[in-house]
């Protein structure tokens, strides 16, 4: 007899929008140090799979987080990565998680939004509904 599983959904979990690269690093292990303060931010953690959006060349990627400095403002694309990315590119960094039906409801991610000097300059647990712009 066949039980079947419930449905899982993967919903955005944490996000960090629009970080500057600060480096890349072609010949270094891991593909994103990031500053430890961030990933507290939006609870993340190293070794977690994210999901990286170029704002600025339109790439998309995905790796892993390593850690960065604690207050070095520090987003270092590296290995492989790093050719997807440029010092003062603005990214977004985002972390999913799987669900069930019922966990979704109660459900709100963490986002958090950076200045140009990657500073932290608000937080949010919701995206607003989008409007159409007058044509």
């Amino acid at each position: 007899m066949h039980t079947s599983q419930p449905m899982k959904r993967v919903l955005l979990n944490s996000k960090l929008h629009r970080l500057h690269v600060t480096q890349v690093e072609i010949d270094y292990e891991g593909s994103c140090a990031l500053d430890t303060d961030f990933m507290k931010a939006a609870k993340m953690t190293e070794y977690e799979k994210v999901e990286i959006y170029n704002v600025t060349n339109g790439e998309r990627f995905s790796t892993y987080l390593i850690a960065a400095e604690a207050g070095s403002k520090t987003v270092s694309i590296n290995g492989a990565a790093a050719h997807k990315a440029s010092p003062k590119d603005i990214i977004i960094i985002c972390s999913y998680a799987s669900m069930s039906e019922n966990q979704i409801s109660n459900h709100a991610p963490t986002l958090v939004y950076f200045n140009e000097s990657n500073e932290i300059v608000d937080t949010k647990s919701s995206i607003p509904t989008q409007r159409l712009r007058s044509l």
